[in-house]
């Protein structure tokens, strides 16, 4: 078998997350070459083109959209009670330990 091809196979199925950690070491090992690197650099360079090609075009404000409807989402019910325990829960100090509360101002009588 041609090591040349074996060795690209390799390092095109580590590209796409499908290598068996068998090979990984392998895949590792050729990545140190130039012929290695140019491999593992063209084969993202396809994969971006193919994702570049699939993707759709938005339209224009989308992005804008999706924050205002993600604003409007309910918060999830754990994820809200953990944010409510959070704003109950007395204020720590750097050490950890509740912290002080504030001084009452001094009242001065002018009388």
């Amino acid at each position: 078998m041609d090591t040349h091809k074996k060795i690209r196979e390799h390092i095109s199925a580590l590209s796409d997350g499908e290598l068996p950690s068998a090979d990984l070491e392998l895949a590792f090992a050729a990545l140190q070459s130039i012929d290695g690197q140019h491999a593992w650099n063209t084969y993202f360079r396809i994969g971006d083109e193919l994702r570049a090609q699939a993707s759709p075009s938005l339209s224009d404000g989308f992005a804008e959209r999706l924050a205002e409807r993600l604003a409007a989402e309910p918060a999830h019910p754990r994820r809200a009670a953990a944010n409510a325990a959070t704003a109950a829960a007395p204020a720590r100090g750097a050490d950890g330990a509740p912290a002080e509360p504030p001084a009452k101002p001094a009242i001065i009588n002018a009388s």
